[in-house]
Formats: structure tokens, C-alpha cells, sequence
């Protein structure tokens, strides 16, 4: 048991170091698309053939636990078979470390939020239509400093999202963990929605999330605060925040990326927001000030690759440790 937990160790260390270095690369994207957007077109079908306008909430919701029954076992399936055939070749752990890099999302993520600052810097038009790319809400009605802590929000967030929880995944089931996690964010993302049509069929693949990200979400936020004193940023500020405001915070789970990094830039983070249909009355995390700008998110993004970096060093340093 301890050389398939160094084995899965190494794994998420090399996936992660990866990503970091080259991404996902476009050529690839072009050639064949991506293991999220081929789940998402899975749950999109899955959505189009089980979810039944007019149908009794109940049998929604049991055809929604059936559907992300089928998208979980399809992603362990294909796990498992894809690690099973790069274990079997020489140096397998490359190739499948390779392809466990796809599932992790911090160059791309950081590409997308400097993008914002670097846009915003230009015109906030073009810093509204930047953010747009990575918040669903309306960004019409932002200013800079709206649009600025929409962009931390969604770098503190997604961390946990995009690169703990399936670097989590992945040390306890190796690629079909990673993938399960995968499966059921991307659900969670499409059909996890409090509508009309998606509250009741959504409902198991959002609880199903929120139980996923729950270590996530927390290791998550003590690494951005370590990734904080790292670079010059307030670790007190980051702790103190979380165990103050995280759990004001709508979600079980978001709550704690994000008040660690308000916490650690000085910042206020969340409150009231709006999207197409909906206002949302937000709690605020942190005390500091509203006013943030593109020098706020490029701090952000420090602590962003300090954690990430601290991350990998981790994975790696245990996996080195159990390996002796």
C-alpha cells in the first residue's frame, strides 16, 4: 500500500510539474480537444436524453444520480485501462504522468487571470471581456476593482478546483482518480445549477462536488497562505481570515481559497454579485480594502505559483521519503 501511495505521489509531482511547464498544448487542442470537454459532451447527452421537462422532481433527481453514475464509471474505466497500458511500457510512469498533466490547470489558469490584469491595464473593456472568459457573471456592471477581485476570486478558487483536488484525487487512485474528480467538477459545473431544469437532475453531481472538495478546498487555503509569507504577503492575515469568514461563504467549500487570499492581500473579496438571472446578496470575506486593481491580481498570482510550487515540492519530498 505504501509503494502505490510513493508511486501516486510521484505521479501528481511529475503531472503537476508538467502542466506547469508546458500546458496543454494548443496543437493538441486542436488535433483532438480535451478529457474535459469529452466528458462534458458525455454529461451534455446524458443531460439531453435523462432529464425530462415536466417530470416529478423525484424521478429527476434519481435520473441525475443515475447519469453522474454513468459519467463516474466511464472515467474510472478509461483510467484504469489508459494506466494500465502506460505502466506496462518501459518508463511507464512518463507517459501516464503526461497524461494525468491534462486533468491539472495551473499554467492555463494563471495565463487566464494575468491575461485579465494585463488586458485591464489597457481599457476595462477589454479587462470586462478578459474576466468574462473565467466568472459566469455578468461583468457588465463591474469597474476595475470589480473586475480585479472577480479575477482573484476565480485564481483563488480554481486553484483549489483545478489543481489541489485532483492532485488530491490522484495520490489515492492514481489517473482514474484524477479523472473521477474531473468527471464530477466538469458535472458539477454543467448541470449543478439551481434552474429550473437543472436543480433537481444537478442535484447529486453538486453534493457529490462539494463532498470531493472538501480536504481540497482547506489544503487550499493553508497553502495560499504559505504561498503568502513566501512573498512578502501576510500569513497571520490569510489564517485569521479563514477561520473568520469562510464559512460565510455560499459554498461549503469556496469560501476558504478565497478569504485566504483576501486575508493575505488586505483585500475584501465576494459580496453582492450578479449573473444573467440572478443577484446574489454575497457575504464578504476579509477586511481590508475594496479598491483592488491589476497590481492586486499580479500579487495574487505570486502567491498563486508560490503555493503551487510548494505543492509539487511536498508531493515530491513524500514520495522520496516513502520511496527509501
Amino acid at each position: 500500500m505504501l509503494d502505490a501511495l510513493a508511486d501516486h505521489l510521484a505521479l501528481a509531482a511529475l503531472g503537476l510539474a508538467i502542466e506547469a511547464a508546458v500546458g496543454y498544448p494548443p496543437p493538441l487542442f486542436a488535433a483532438i480537444g480535451h478529457p474535459v470537454a469529452w466528458i462534458g459532451a458525455l454529461i451534455a447527452a446524458l443531460d439531453r436524453l435523462l432529464n425530462r421537462d415536466g417530470a416529478p422532481e423525484l424521478l429527476r433527481r434519481l435520473a441525475g444520480v443515475g447519469a453522474i453514475m454513468i459519467v463516474v464509471s466511464v472515467a474510472f474505466g478509461a483510467g484504469l485501462l489508459l494506466q494500465r497500458v502506460c505502466l506496462a511500457l518501459p518508463f511507464g510512469l512518463l507517459p501516464l504522468a503526461v497524461l494525468t498533466s491534462s486533468l491539472y490547470a495551473q499554467r492555463s489558469l494563471y495565463a487566464h487571470v494575468k491575461n485579465v490584469a494585463d488586458e485591464l491595464d489597457g481599457s476595462l473593456e477589454r479587462g470586462r471581456a478578459s474576466v468574462a472568459r473565467i466568472v459566469g457573471r455578468d461583468v457588465s456592471r463591474l469597474d476595475e476593482a470589480g473586475v480585479s477581485r472577480a479575477a482573484i476570486e476565480s485564481l483563488a478558487e480554481n486553484f483549489s478546483d483545478g489543481v489541489v483536488a485532483p492532485a488530491l484525487a490522484t495520490i489515492l487512485f492514481g489517473l482514474p482518480g484524477a479523472l473521477i474528480y474531473k468527471a464530477v467538477n466538469t458535472a458539477d459545473s454543467m448541470i449543478g445549477h439551481r434552474t429550473m431544469r437543472h436543480e433537481a437532475f444537478g442535484w447529486a453531481s453538486a453534493r457529490l462536488d462539494d463532498l470531493l472538495n472538501l480536504p481540497a478546498a482547506r489544503l487550499s487555503a493553508v497553502l495560499l497562505a504559505a504561498g503568502a509569507a513566501l512573498t512578502g504577503a501576510s500569513f497571520a492575515a490569510a489564517i485569521s481570515t479563514c477561520r473568520r469568514d469562510a464559512g460565510a461563504h455560499a459554498s461549503p467549500n469556496a469560501g476558504w481559497p478565497e478569504a485566504a487570499m483576501a486575508g493575505a492581500l488586505g483585500l475584501r473579496l465576494g459580496g453582492p454579485r450578479a449573473y444573467r438571472m440572478l443577484e446574489v446578496d454575497g457575504a464578504w470575506l476579509g477586511a481590508g480594502r475594496c479598491d483592488a486593481a491589476p497590481v492586486d491580481i499580479r500579487r495574487a498570482l505570486r502567491i498563486f505559483w508560490a503555493a503551487t510550487a510548494m505543492l509539487i515540492g511536498l508531493f515530491a519530498s513524500a514520495a522520496l521519503l516513502l520511496n527509501k
